[in-house]
């Protein structure tokens, strides 16, 4: 049982909402901040993990780096959730193109996500715990993006314990298993909100295709990622009761 936090996050409880967007990269986070909230405060700063609160449409909410990987995602998130009260995570980040249809710019609304990672093994449920967004923040996420109009694909993502894989093949069978993209991360925050009781939404979008070789540049994953941010924003907005 864990009973302390780490030392990641040095803020007062008060000072962190109980919906957190968390973009991998810290800088994407302080974009959110200064682009999307109004008057947003600083709140953490170690390891140069920015995290910020202020309000969106009159509602309170927080956005936080979460680094690259599930070690680095799922230590972030259950300090959130376990000694901040947070309620909610909803991961912004980016993918790589697996599935035919699936296209640069695409926002990706992760139903649930196969992986290579044994993270749950330590939960000691004897058979595959089924790593899964929250039903309530996935269908706000859906009518939110109809209502913009974006171009939106939900359903299954695949998330990897390694960027540089040995096995050459291994993005060929998650195409043949029909899921969307490949990324890092939304198993381990599924996984940890299972555990915790809490909600968890990832939101991802295309930067590049794996097969083509197509990407979008540095300076676009970083900031060129509005229309799915809006979308986020607008989902933490409804599930703030």
């Amino acid at each position: 049982m864990i009973t302390t936090p780490t030392a990641c996050i040095q803020a007062e409880k008060e000072n962190v909402a109980k919906v957190v967007l968390m973009p991998g990269d810290p800088l994407r986070a302080k974009y959110i901040a200064e682009t999307y909230l109004e008057n947003p405060v600083l709140f953490n700063t170690v390891r140069n993990m920015f995290g910020y609160t202020g309000t969106y449409k009159g509602k309170k909410i927080s956005v936080m780096g979460s680094g690259m990987g599930i070690p680095s995602i799922t230590l972030y998130a259950m300090d959130l959730y376990k000694f901040f009260d947070v309620e909610a995570i909803i991961r912004v980040g980016s993918a790589g193109a697996i599935a035919d249809g699936v296209n640069l710019r695409d926002v990706v609304i992760a139903m649930s996500a196969s992986t290579n990672s044994n993270f749950d093994s330590q939960f000691g449920f004897e058979g595959t715990l089924a790593p899964t967004a929250n039903y309530e923040m996935l269908s706000y996420a859906v009518d939110s993006a109809k209502e913009k109009g974006a171009s939106v694909k939900v359903g299954s993502v695949f998330t990897t314990d390694t960027f540089y894989n040995a096995n050459e093949n291994m993005n060929q069978k998650a195409k043949d298993l029909n899921l969307l993209c490949v990324e890092m991360e939304t198993a381990g925050l599924y996984w940890t909100a299972s555990y915790l009781h809490k909600k968890a939404l990832s939101m991802l979008t295309i930067s590049d295709n794996v097969f083509t070789g197509a990407e979008l540049s540095v300076m676009e994953r970083q900031e060129s990622f509005n229309e799915m941010m809006e979308i986020a924003l607008e989902t933490a907005w409804r599930t703030i009761d």
